[in-house]
């Protein structure tokens, strides 16, 4: 999705941003970083840019009005872009604009890093781009050196590793009326309560309806649709929930175009339950605002991202995992009176 191999840093801005909830202040430098050497620009760039080589997501800047000039990003990175000259003056009030969302507890302080790029690939394109990007955690190095015929050993504490890159954001210069193409990291704070004021209140983003996320969404609904709406209407085994999973997932690796009526009926095949799939994934297009299109070209990127969290794996008690990826039909649910308990019983021809 973004690579770099062309790209050049041409400046880059380091400010401090405290917890203003903890009474911490921010601290913003006079001028931009100057680098004594050609080795500092080359490990920025590796830092800052290599976590975007596998980000596949999309994004736009936008604003809960509509009004998209209200978004701050957008309206900071439109004066960078008109007028790089600027840039540092502008980085000062994307700092300003971040320390006034990191209002709770427990946000990390840390550095801020804007910075200028110039021709970062995205989908093929090279362009100028903003990044803005946070680091929160840092970690003790030892430096082993030569020294009077052996070695010594020293430390650096609250160092940055250069390979853990804690949030980012690419703001890229196409597509300005729609909020630019943005590219975005987070690997801090996942799951928790303040893991939202990076995309939504720092950023505001909304995602691009591309055929990535087009087919993200598509396979996420009918897995929800699968483990927690069917049981409301039908009874089910695990074993033919698995079944089910399985069939679509296989659809979408063989297929190259989705098609609704398609898939419904080759992967559910039960009329009621091809009505309340419809129904379910409405649901989710009203509620998120997020349209599923009736056709639509496969991502296998996407597909690949879907297929770490479909679970084929039937779990017994503590005992037995049985790992579905076939036939149903060869596998069968009984319940044995003597003991008073379930069973499964496998066929198959050969032990591998």
């Amino acid at each position: 999705m973004v690579t770099y191999f062309e790209a050049s840093l041409e400046t880059v801005s380091v400010h401090h941003i405290g917890n203003q909830a903890q009474n911490e202040m921010y601290a913003l430098s006079e001028q931009p970083l100057t680098f004594k050497d050609e080795v500092i620009p080359q490990l920025l760039m590796q830092y800052f840019l290599k976590p975007f080589e596998k980000a596949n997501e999309v994004y736009h800047l936008m604003h809960t009005s509509g009004e998209l000039n209200l978004n701050e990003l957008h309206h900071f990175a439109t004066q960078i872009f008109e007028d790089p000259s600027r840039f540092h003056e502008i980085s000062e009030q994307v700092a300003k604009h971040l320390y006034k969302v990191s209002n709770h507890p427990n946000i990390k302080p840390g550095e801020l890093y804007v910075a200028y790029f110039r021709k970062v690939q995205i989908e093929g394109n090279p362009l100028d781009a903003i990044g803005i990007f946070k680091s929160e955690n840092k970690e003790t190095y030892l430096k082993v050196y030569p020294e009077q015929g052996g070695f010594g050993v020293d430390y650096e504490e609250n160092a940055i590793n250069i390979n853990k890159l804690d949030k980012g954001v690419l703001i890229v210069n196409i597509e300005k009326e729609n909020g630019y193409k943005v590219v975005v990291i987070d690997h801090t704070n996942r799951g928790q309560d303040t893991a939202a004021y990076w995309k939504d209140e720092f950023l505001q983003l909304k995602i691009r309806n591309d055929s990535f996320n087009q087919t993200n969404n598509a396979l996420g609904i009918y897995k929800n649709f699968v483990t927690q709406k069917l049981d409301d209407e039908f009874e089910l085994s695990k074993a033919d929930k698995i079944d089910l999973l399985n069939k679509s997932m296989k659809y979408f690796k063989e297929k190259e175009t989705f098609d609704m009526d398609e898939f419904t009926g080759e992967v559910i095949g039960n009329p009621q339950a091809i009505e309340s799939f419809k129904n379910f994934k409405s649901q989710y297009e009203q509620e998120f605002e997020m349209p599923i299109a009736d056709t639509f070209e496969i991502s296998g990127n996407a597909v690949k991202k879907q297929q770490r969290v479909y679970k084929s794996v039937l779990k017994l008690d503590k005992n037995f995992h049985i790992y579905i990826h076939g036939d149903k039909e060869l596998i069968e649910k009984g319940f044995d009176e003597g003991k008073s308990m379930n069973y499964y019983k496998v066929f198959f021809k050969e032990e591998a």
